[in-house]
């Protein structure tokens, strides 16, 4: 009852213990976590102060260097005198030798107008001589009386530099300016804390110094438009894009301090975002007093959250162990409860296990017999005794080796002789049982040691394999039968596989044949306009052979040698009528490779112009210079010629003969469609067109083998050749083939 209660509330009680869990840790996570941002803000604010001199210290070195140099008498007579060359070498080289000296990066005279006169840099490639600065700040500083401080890209140099300036007088007139341009990329070496990012901004929040590089020229906070021209027409970073920092989410805080957190990482494909991960922040600022600069301290969380995840672990583990220590005390008073139950229980267990053992012993199918340490038998179970014919008070005693085969009792002895059980290997066999009336039926035995009472003992399992050696036999019979079977049956598969390899080749020989005889077909229709194409060269030949005889016989052999020339050139005439055609009657190769279109509609309209020109058909092409398709020459000339021969006898009966040719090139595909002025296709016979022998020609008119044997050939080539009708009236065929490039290497499909 007890038990019952106990689970009934056991759900209920692992929720609570749950949600106190929780509500534990979102407590300890909160106090943690604000102990340590405020711990945090305590180590920047006074890590503040050591960057803050740090930057000052650096400036505060320069500050007056403008100043004393501004009293130089070498800068005043350069000043003075201008167009001096050699008081304005002087000013130059005193100006590189101070710059050496105090270790600064640059410094140089201005005159009123704001031209440099005199440079530390005046002998390299990108001096400062002669370019002119008015337009900076800290110069319009200078010129107003005022000391100018200015930070900046060099717009030769194209480096950060901090600019100070002074004003050169004579009297109340103020007659130059003089400059100290001094890098600040040491400040940035110093500060090298892991956990820590510097930045130093400007009076706009343009970050110019950070131990960050990728941060340099960003603003911490967004510009206005109105600052931003602002900066840009200043050119006082250049072309940089002054872009600001990806900031998504800011925590005011006390004494000044934001928990700001940035969107890092790279920003491709326009505004598609790869590889970024968001990072918090403690921001804490400070101005450095007299330079216009801020310092920034941008502390990293993780001591944060290790201070937070320390502070779970603690937490967590307190709370287990408490909830543990509760578990236990209660665990321990029920086990006390259920003790004394359970052993009453595993007492009726055990005795029922006892009565179960002793009816699986007495009923299993094996027969089991237990040895002595001297192999000798101790029990019998009833199986065995229906295996042996013995029963079991008459063999008890008997050694267990005579009622197995000879054979096998020395294995059995060595097993039963050797030493302690742990020594003793399982043995598993097959031999021969010898029943009590002498006679034998085939076994598999196993014996085992165990020890019982500190004394070696043997268990026997024996099982009678009659039934299984009968199977057996039974199934080897089988196995030779389905041997003889399947060696049958491959015989037959041989030859049948012979015969279906011959007729393939035949079918392949046919199919090549039938080609063939398609294009001698089309030849033959050819033959009357090739007939009249050569008659008139013919007869041309006769008459400047006669010519030529007839000035032959007069002495001009000039004339002669004009009529010999044209004879030659229209013998050559007719071997260009004729070349077409061998090409197109010739077998053509298997090899496929980079074809030319423009090849293709060359050789094809060299065969079917004189017809074409005599029905008075209307042939328009597309532009095919630059298209390359994988396939054969001859091939696509065959099922060209075959297209345009059904366009042609479509359009014996229709006023308008025009064929129109058009491109189309999409996915690694080039489709040239074919549409004639014909009538069309039938509905019925548009999945017809292809099949062989089909035909709806006149008798004597074709055999129906023309579009079959083009159809085969645009598959083979692994293209597609296909028929419909078009909107605008007549029929279109379709030869699709796959792109390729005219460089591409020829390969065998």
């Amino acid at each position: 009852m007890r038990a019952s209660r106990f689970q009934r509330y056991r759900p209920l009680s692992l929720l609570f213990t749950i949600i106190l869990f929780l509500l534990v840790m979102m407590e300890v996570a909160y106090l943690s976590r604000q102990q340590g941002l405020e711990e945090l803000q305590q180590s920047a604010v006074a890590n503040m102060g050591r960057y803050v001199l740090s930057v000052q210290q650096k400036l505060d070195r320069y500050k007056d260097l403008p100043q004393v140099m501004a009293s130089h008498s070498r800068l005043r007579e350069a000043l003075a005198h201008p167009n001096d060359p050699a008081r304005i070498d002087q000013a130059n080289r005193y100006l590189e030798q101070v710059t050496e000296v105090v270790g600064a990066s640059d410094s140089y005279l201005m005159g009123a107008d704001g031209i440099t006169l005199a440079s530390s840099n005046w002998n390299r490639e990108k001096s400062f001589v002669g370019l002119n600065f008015s337009f900076r700040p800290y110069f319009q500083d200078a010129m107003a009386g005022k000391a100018g401080r200015y930070f900046a890209l060099g717009t030769t140099s194209r480096k950060r530099g901090y600019y100070f300036s002074w004003p050169v007088r004579q009297g109340e007139q103020i007659i130059g300016v003089t400059v100290v341009k001094i890098d600040l990329h040491e400040i940035e070496q110093d500060w090298n804390d892991p956990l820590q990012d510097i930045a130093v901004t400007d009076e706009d929040g343009i970050i110019v110094i950070a131990t960050r590089p990728d941060w340099k020229f960003h603003a911490l906070h967004r510009l206005s438009r109105s600052d931003l021209e602002r900066i840009v027409d200043s050119l006082r970073y250049l072309d940089h894009p002054l872009s600001a920092l990806e900031v998504v989410r800011r925590e005011q805080l006390e004494q000044g301090a934001e928990l700001i957190t940035l969107l890092e990482g790279d920003r491709i494909r326009g505004n598609a975002l790869d590889g970024l991960q968001t990072t918090e922040y403690l921001l804490v600022q400070r101005p450095v007093p007299g330079t216009g600069l801020n310092v920034s301290i941008l502390a990293r969380l993780t001591p944060v959250n290790e201070t937070v995840i320390q502070a779970l672990v603690l937490a967590a583990f307190v709370y287990i162990a408490l909830v543990l220590l509760v578990l236990f005390l209660q665990a321990r008073w029920r086990i006390g409860r259920e003790r004394r139950a359970f052993q009453r229980r595993e007492l009726r267990a055990l005795e029922e296990r006892e009565r179960q053992v002793s009816a699986i012993i007495n009923n299993t199918r094996a027969g089991l017999i237990t040895l002595d340490s001297g192999g000798r038998v101790e029990s019998f179970n009833p199986t065995a005794e229906k295996l042996f014919g013995y029963q079991a008070g008459t063999i008890r005693g008997q050694a267990f080796t005579d009622l197995i085969q000879s054979e096998e009792h020395a294995a059995c002895q060595r097993l039963i002789g050797a030493g302690s059980c742990r020594e003793i290997p399982e043995l598993t066999l097959e031999s021969a049982g010898i029943r009590r009336d002498g006679s034998r039926f085939p076994i598999e035995l196993t014996i085992g040691c165990m020890a019982l009472d500190g004394d070696r003992h043997f268990i026997v399992t024996v099982h009678d394999m009659t039934e299984r050696k009968e199977y057996e036999a039974q199934l080897q019979r089988a196995r030779d039968a389905l041997e003889t079977r399947v060696e049958e049956r491959t015989s037959d598969l041989r030859r049948t596989n012979a015969r279906l390899l011959e007729e393939m080749q035949q079918h392949r020989s046919t199919q090549n044949e039938l080609i063939q005889t398609a294009k001698l077909a089309v030849l033959g229709q050819l033959a009357a306009g090739i007939n009249h194409e050569l008659n008139q060269p013919l007869t041309a030949i006769r008459n400047y052979a006669d010519n030529a005889a007839s000035f032959l016989k007069l002495g001009k052999s000039e004339r002669v040698e004009v009529n010999l020339q044209e004879i030659a050139g229209l013998t050559d005439r007719m071997a260009k009528i004729i070349h077409p055609l061998k090409e197109f009657a010739r077998q053509s190769s298997d090899q496929t490779g980079p074809t030319s279109l423009q090849a293709v509609r060359d050789g094809a309209m060299s065969i079917m112009y004189g017809r074409l020109d005599k029905s008075g058909v209307e042939l328009n092409w597309p532009d095919l210079s630059d298209v390359y398709v994988r396939g054969d020459t001859l091939r696509l000339e065959q099922v060209l010629v075959n297209l345009l021969s059904n366009a042609m006898q479509a359009m014996e009966s229709s006023p308008v003969k025009r064929i129109d040719v058009s491109l189309e090139r999409r996915q690694g595909v080039v489709r040239l469609s074919l549409h004639d002025s014909g009538p069309g296709i039938a509905a019925e016979d548009t999945q017809r067109v292809f099949e062989p022998f089909y035909t709806t020609k006149q008798r004597g008119k074709g055999l129906g083998l023309g579009l079959s044997i083009s159809h085969r050939i645009m598959e083979n080539l692994g293209g597609r050749l296909s028929a419909e009708n078009h909107p605008a009236g007549g029929a279109v065929f379709i030869m699709e083939l796959p792109a390729t490039d005219a460089q591409e290497t020829e390969e065998t499909p």
